[in-house]
């Protein structure tokens, strides 16, 4: 029975050895391309150089060091449904633009200011208005910001952004504030 199982074992490994194999060779070098960029004008911009096309001149750009902020590209706010604290996607631009100026630059920092509409207790809106903050920091360093560069503070409904007592108000009163510190 011993016998019986060690070549059974021996049989299966060499069935597996076998459908290893492949016949493709691995020494072949994949060929590499040498390319250096011409000036716009020159032999492969369709001058007299003849059948070469032509070279985009697109600068190369640093995405760290473009500040969304100074440029005012991006908003400073983000707007939460009602008794929400969950980031909804039309926000996600703005959150990693921000995520990338902070991991760009260690010394920046932030605070994300949470807010909530009038309905509910003080403590309630207190509370929610500190998760907002909170999702909103967690996202920040989700994407690379680091948490030493980013503080959550709510000041729950005692901050409205607009007097109101109807949706349109509520609706932008539901906010987390990005702001420099």
């Amino acid at each position: 029975m011993n016998h019986l199982r060690t070549s059974l074992c021996a049989a299966l490994v060499s069935a597996c050895l076998v459908g290893c194999g492949s016949s493709v060779k691995l020494d072949d070098a994949a060929p590499v391309v040498d390319a250096k960029p011409t000036p716009a004008g020159g032999a492969g911009a369709g001058g007299a150089g003849g059948a070469s096309t032509a070279q985009s001149q697109v600068a190369t750009v640093d995405a760290t060091k473009i500040d969304p902020m100074a440029a005012g590209k991006l908003g400073r706010v983000v707007y939460f449904d009602f008794d929400s604290y969950a980031l909804k996607d039309e926000f996600r631009p703005l959150i990693e633009g921000y995520a990338r100026v902070l991991a760009g630059n260690k010394g920046k920092k932030m605070v994300i200011e949470g807010h909530t509409d009038e309905r509910g207790g003080r403590e309630y809106n207190l509370a929610l208005g500190q998760r907002r903050a909170e999702a909103v920091a967690k996202s920040l360093v989700l994407l690379g910001a680091s948490d030493s560069q980013i503080e959550a503070v709510s000041f729950g409904k005692e901050r409205p952004a607009v007097d109101g007592h109807d949706e349109a108000a509520w609706a932008k009163n539901r906010r987390a504030e990005l702001k420099d510190r």
